[in-house]
């Protein structure tokens, strides 16, 4: 069964701690998801950081909206540089988002790499065809309007 690749790179007119701050606390997720995924953070008394261990659990719906509980931990975090974070249920049967910054000049580039597999065997494959991988490209080109409503165009 494949696994697929998304890379994503973003340039942001600000500071490393800037982005660190708007980037690693788990409350920011809803402000750059589209609102037609449904996503609900239905875990109670987040901090206001991510940190290594701590699991989250969002309600989303990604496919044909169909209410879904995603269950995420925080594997790996290195504060201002990346964070790690995969999939412990929910939709995909692998999940593994890297979320790294590093300073350029004139301020952050973010990029964003994603290994996923979709369930279902082949058919998931055909599905990631289809609809899942457009539709993670729709995802992540609306976290890049919505970085640079915040942030500023680079």
């Amino acid at each position: 069964m494949a696994v697929y690749s998304l890379v994503k790179e973003q340039m942001i007119p600000a500071s490393i701690p800037e982005v660190w701050d708007f980037i690693s606390s788990p409350k920011n997720l809803k402000k750059i998801t589209p609102e037609y995924m449904g996503f609900d953070i239905v875990t109670k008394n987040l901090p206001e950081k991510m940190y290594p261990g701590i699991i989250i659990a969002y309600d989303v719906k990604p496919f044909l909206g169909i209410k879904m509980r995603w269950i995420s931990e925080i594997t790996h975090v290195k504060e201002l540089e990346y964070f790690i974070d995969e999939q412990k249920s929910g939709p995909y049967r692998l999940w593994h988002h890297q979320h790294h910054i590093k300073s350029i000049e004139g301020g952050v580039l973010m990029t964003d790499l994603v290994n996923y597999q979709p369930p279902f065997g082949f058919i998931g494959s055909i599905a990631n065809k289809l609809v899942i991988k457009g539709q993670l490209k729709e995802i992540f080109d609306f976290r890049t309007k919505k970085i640079e409503e915040l942030f500023g165009k680079f």
